[in-house]
């Protein structure tokens, strides 16, 4: 059971809920972590917003879907775990891919190093060496493309930890946390 419930449309102000209803028809639904960041909906706008400016990067959904699976796993968010597990495929990654991204790596090696990076940010909270900095340049990733990982593990860890906080309901087909 939640420990934030989410708000009923009949519980917000009519702008949240004009923007909840261009959530459900764009969406088809109303997930509930949206439902959730209704009842601030400064965060509500904030993360809608952070959604759509990401989009406009040079990250494919493919790879933000890594990132958001590699974030999940790394942060145990079950919630986000079931949801871009849905996205990824809805992407076109496979079980297997969205698997070795949970885990941070791809057999691509651009994707691997994306996810990597994610998992790395993640773990050392931003923290990396000198080292690896230039390990992850070699591989592939210039300063835009590292500011681009940075902003979507931001994001990501913003709903993974609203999740845990607020226990939101999974309302995503179930993934087991456990790899």
């Amino acid at each position: 059971m939640s420990r934030i419930s989410p708000a009923a449309t009949d519980q917000t102000d009519a702008s949240t809920t004009a923007t909840l209803n261009a959530v459900k028809a764009k969406l088809g639904m109303v997930p509930n972590l949206f439902s959730t960041f209704a009842r601030a909906p400064a965060a509500l706008n904030g993360y809608l917003s952070l959604s759509e400016a990401l989009t406009t990067g040079r990250l494919t959904a493919r790879q933000r879907e890594i990132i958001a699976l590699a974030v999940a796993q790394a942060n145990t968010c079950q919630y986000c775990l079931s949801a871009h597990s849905m996205l990824g495929k809805m992407a076109g990654m496979n079980t297997a891919e969205i698997n070795d991204a949970r885990r941070g790596k791809a057999t691509n090696a651009l994707e691997h190093a994306i996810a990597n990076m994610a998992v790395s940010i993640v773990h050392q909270r931003g923290m990396l060496t000198d080292a690896e900095f230039l390990a992850f340049k070699a591989s592939g990733l210039d300063d835009g493309l590292m500011i681009e990982i940075i902003a979507n593990v931001a994001f990501n860890i913003l709903t993974n930890y609203t999740n845990h906080i607020a226990v939101t309901d999974v309302d995503f087909p179930l993934v087991d946390v456990a790899l």
